[in-house]
């Protein structure tokens, strides 16, 4: 579960640096940081986490795959908040 843990606060981190890059309009900052938040996700195994993790990690992938929406900064600063409590709380 430590694995996970450490995870969870990374993809936590990218996410909040994707919201600050959006919020400042640096889109090269906000695609990076995308990039390595997907690579997080994919480092986690899906079917040991509990279903609301499960649920709400493919909705962190659904909204990284699409940069152009104008809310991506709030909805990257949204699960980048889930994410850390999920992260201090459960695990």
């Amino acid at each position: 579960m430590n694995d996970q843990k450490i995870i969870l606060s990374s993809l936590a981190m990218d996410l909040k640096r994707v919201a600050l890059g959006l919020h400042r309009g640096s889109q090269i900052m906000a695609r990076q940081f995308s990039d390595e938040a997907l690579a997080r996700k994919r480092e986690l195994d899906i079917n040991k986490v509990h279903p609301y993790l499960a649920k709400l990690l493919n909705r962190v992938e659904a909204s990284l795959t699409n940069l152009d929406n104008p809310r991506k900064s709030e909805d990257a600063l949204m699960y980048s908040t889930l994410l850390q409590n999920y992260s201090q709380k459960k695990l």
